[in-house]
């Protein structure tokens, strides 16, 4: 222990510090990050039988359980894994990480790794053989993906860009020169300068709105929708609580927006019940379909390898959220282990865009017509991810109804790589992606959000339900009818059974308490609705499909383990928890050009027998706010 302890001294600092009483479930804050410095920082949750049983007697006087970091560092070219007790100031364990991948890479060596090429003389010689000025060139980092090696070093690939006459630097790439770099030692170990590509032209690739010049679009109005009494939501910490949902929310370098302990008021029983104890995006993978050797290995595990959280940028108020909008910020450990902020990582506010939460028409009655309407009032949780070159916008909608909708859209610019041909006419061969521009092609690649949803359905004895939509065959001569469907339900007893393809047949997919009934005898649950179906078309036996086997099935079911957050896993390379892909196969194009509008896309949990009957039939339509000067 006096050895271990003497090594861990090289990152792991302590200070005295006195707090107020911290959520179990709360982000890690700057003071207890700088209580641990290490690549990765994050919050050490407590079994979830431990947070339950703290939390079912809110008035007691027992502290909450121990706040502790799970750490992550690379020390002597060893990757370890550490918790730390934060209140005690003690180490809990410290084991050595011997099987593939590495942790996060970190921003700081990310830029240290993109600026070697403009000092490197090979490089310098490549770009004035190109006639092209090294002021102008930005580097990247891109990660290199896993080909069946057995033992991998840290390295990246670095692409640049050349940004004469635009700030569109992804339009422009210095395609044929290859450079690798080792992360540990911090130099090139390789470089390739194969063929002379000349850069596409910046003509048109300009988004900035101050470089563009008339005619402009269609003018927009504003529409502002400022409640008169302030927010309808309070925030308490990390607690939010509107209408009648309750939850917590808190943030980590790797998955972003965590969200934790939600749970609605029930009307009719007079209480708060559970839905969802945790839920985050678990992984994006998004593979490129070109196999040629600049771009084969561009198959990006975008939240193990970069961090949807460090990648998280402040959004900007009255554009990336409404007027009405409250922000929160966000903290991660940077590479020396000292919190970094992230002003306006997310941004809370009631929405209201002209949707119809139910309504009904009634007609048949002689003498009467009968129109109720309610109007949908919603709240957003909103976080945006810039990922080189995509801006993924990610949103939670809580609605008063009980769903649950996660919102994804993504936006940005399209990779492109430099071609001779300048219209589709002149190509011949299998160009792996889109024309979008003379000499750029949009290539062809694939976005797999995997979220992890750990449901609490009334209790945390849950069962997974998969209710078959059957066609049956009318045989007696019963009725003019020839068939119809009905559903055979069935309960999954492996997690074999929960692994659903959903295109193969109709199925509703339910996450059931199997103790809790409704008064007419319905076992009470949660509903998922899919979104987009986009299955992966990489063969099994392919390197990336090999790593994202997770997205051959739109959903799996596993029992809860508080160590299985990470569906590509920690690394690269009846408690039951419901993980769920989103799929997008993105063919570019032309509109795609410069950048891209963005493309939208989501699923939805819906209660189902959970309550007893609409819960929203008694919400009154929200107070009219007056407009002046809107009549003519």
């Amino acid at each position: 222990m006096a050895s271990l302890l003497q090594h861990l001294g090289l990152f792991l600092l302590f200070f005295v510090s006195c707090h107020s009483q911290y959520h179990p479930l709360d982000s890690l804050t700057p003071s207890e990050f700088h209580q641990v410095q290490a690549i990765y920082v994050g919050l050490d949750e407590p079994d979830k039988s431990i947070v339950l049983s703290w939390l079912s007697n809110p008035n007691s006087t027992t502290p909450p359980p121990p706040r502790r970091a799970f750490v992550i560092t690379l020390l002597h070219s060893q990757t370890h894994e550490i918790i730390v007790d934060l209140s005690t100031q003690s180490i809990i364990s410290d084991e050595v990480y011997g099987g593939h991948g590495y942790p996060l890479l970190t921003s700081e060596e990310q830029t240290a790794a993109s600026v070697l090429p403009l000092t490197y003389p090979p490089f310098i010689a490549s770009i004035t053989k190109r006639s092209l000025k090294l002021s102008d060139v930005v580097c990247s980092t891109f990660t290199v993906g896993w080909f069946g090696e057995d033992k991998s070093r840290r390295v990246l690939k670095i692409p640049c860009f050349y940004t004469d006459g635009t700030a569109n630097l992804y339009m422009r790439p210095i395609e044929g020169v290859t450079i690798v770099v080792d992360l540990d030692d911090m130099k090139i170990i390789e470089y390739y300068d194969r063929l002379m590509v000349p850069v596409p032209e910046a003509e048109g690739t300009e988004y900035r709105l101050s470089k563009q010049n008339p005619p402009f679009g269609p003018p927009l109005n504003g529409v502002s929708a400022m409640p008169p009494d302030g927010p309808g939501f309070k925030i308490d910490g990390h607690n939010v609580r509107w209408a009648n949902w309750d939850f917590h929310i808190s943030f980590d370098a790797r998955a972003g927006l965590i969200i934790s302990l939600a749970s609605i008021y029930d009307l009719q029983k007079g209480t708060f019940r559970q839905v969802l104890y945790r839920g985050h995006v678990s992984e994006l993978f998004v593979p490129y379909m070109d196999p040629t050797e600049e771009w084969y290995y561009r198959t990006y595990f975008d939240e193990g390898e970069f961090g949807l959280g460090i990648c998280t940028v402040p959004l900007q108020p009255m554009l990336d959220c409404p007027p009405n909008a409250v922000f929160m910020d966000g903290y991660y450990a940077s590479q020396d282990g000292k919190p970094m902020s992230i002003s306006n990582a997310f941004c809370i506010y009631e929405q209201e865009a002209g949707r119809i939460m139910w309504r009904h028409t009634e007609t048949d009655i002689p003498g009467e017509e009968i129109k109720e309407v309610r109007p949908e009032v919603s709240l957003v949780v909103r976080t945006v991810v810039a990922l080189s070159n995509y801006d993924y916008i990610l949103d939670w909608e809580f609605k008063p109804s009980g769903s649950i909708k996660f919102g994804v859209g993504l936006t940005g610019i399209p990779a492109v790589k430099r071609v001779s041909y300048t219209h589709t006419d002149q190509i011949k061969e299998d160009v792996y992606g889109t024309l979008l521009a003379p000499n750029a092609i949009g290539v062809n690649h694939d976005h797999f959000f995997t979220y992890r949803l750990d449901l609490d359905v009334d209790g945390d004895a849950n069962s997974f339900v998969k209710a078959n939509l059957e066609t049956k065959r009318v045989t007696d001569n019963s009725s003019p009818r020839k068939s119809y469907w009905t559903v055979v339900s069935e309960t999954a007893k492996t997690e074999s059974d929960a692994q659903i393809q959903l295109r193969l047949k109709p199925v509703e997919l339910i996450v059931a308490n199997p103790n809790k009934k409704t008064k007419l005898g319905n076992y009470v649950g949660y509903r998922l609705i899919p979104g987009s179906l986009s299955s992966p078309l990489l063969s099994d036996d392919d390197y990336p499909q090999i790593r994202g086997a997770f997205t051959k099935y739109d959903v799996w079911i596993t029992p809860y383990n508080k160590s299985e957050k990470w569906a590509g896993g920690l690394y690269m390379d009846q408690n039951i928890v419901l993980w769920y892909t989103i799929g997008f196969h993105h063919v570019p194009c032309q509109e795609d050009f410069p950048v891209m509008p963005t493309l939208s896309g989501g699923f939805e949990l819906r209660p189902t027998n959970f309550f007893e009957n609409n819960p929203v039939l008694k919400t009154k339509p929200p107070t009219p706010v007056s407009w002046p000067n809107c009549t003519h």
